[in-house]
């Protein structure tokens, strides 16, 4: 049996912090954020973009960019959504949240962009 590996991530040390599965992970490059898009709508779920200051993502509520985009297909467009959110805050954190209609919850949740902190 292989060792399980600790990730020194600490509430002290910001640069530590992980958000989700995916931040274990070598940042998504465009193809796989596309990828996880195409997902999310083909499972039929609401995107919805969320974005917050690098030092308040554990600690607070992330603010909503625009409504969720309910019934949305057009992957180009919820990659413009996200691109857009993270040109006007290019210092926060964004995630795509996949909202699943009938477990009333969300169905996935995915730090895109990581902000820089300042």
């Amino acid at each position: 049996m292989s060792d399980v590996q600790d990730y020194a991530s600490r509430l002290s040390d910001p640069a530590s912090r992980k958000m989700g599965t995916f931040s274990y992970l070598p940042p998504m490059t465009p193809e796989q954020i596309r990828k996880q898009v195409e997902w999310i709508v083909k499972n039929g779920w609401n995107p919805a973009i969320e974005h917050t200051e690098p030092e308040n993502a554990h600690l607070h509520y992330w603010y909503m960019w625009k409504l969720p985009m309910f019934g949305e297909t057009d992957v180009d467009r919820i990659l413009a959504e996200l691109e857009a959110c993270h040109k006007a805050n290019p210092t926060n954190h964004v995630r795509l949240i996949g909202y699943d209609n009938f477990k009333q919850s969300q169905g996935a949740n995915m730090v895109v962009y990581r902000g820089k902190m300042v």
